[in-house]
């Protein structure tokens, strides 16, 4: 059975290896990967969960969760990055790191957890479904940034 943990400082090797095989945009890397990367740990509200198989990091997933006001002052949690090796799909890894996030975010005392997909692909809103996850509750909209691409 597939679980998860929080993230270490010695995952970054093992979670860039992790983008870099699966279909995800570019990641940073070098000197900036290792400089977000201990920005990442030392973020307040941010959780990365792990999960590994013969001594590598086949899925993640991000938890970053705000202050509220409203909400009776009960939390947001913004889920982000869940990636899964494509060797290793289907063996319950994506849904240890997201279950992993989702326990955090509620004992954050969060009222919700938001994440957005852009695959087409109606496998992974199955999954996304099986985790908990109900589509059609809100409308996503995404301003990009003026002077970049996509990505």
């Amino acid at each position: 059975m597939a679980a998860a943990r929080r993230a270490r400082a010695a995952d970054l090797a093992g979670l860039l290896g992790l983008y870099h095989a699966s279909e995800v945009s570019a990641a940073a890397e070098g000197a900036r990967a290792e400089a977000i990367w201990r920005e990442t740990l030392g973020w307040p509200g941010l959780a990365l969960f792990v999960s590994e198989a013969e001594g590598q990091v086949v899925a993640s997933a991000m938890l970053v969760t705000a202050p509220n006001l409203l909400r009776g002052g009960r939390r947001h949690g913004f889920l982000e990055n869940v990636v899964t090796h494509p060797a290793w799909r289907g063996r319950g890894h994506g849904r240890a790191v997201v279950q992993a996030a989702l326990a955090e975010a509620w004992a954050q005392e969060c009222h919700h957890v938001l994440m957005q997909s852009g695959r087409a692909d109606p496998a992974v809103h199955r999954f996304y479904e099986g985790c908990g996850f109900l589509p059609g509750l809100r409308t996503a909209y995404v301003a990009r940034r003026p002077d970049r691409a996509a990505g």
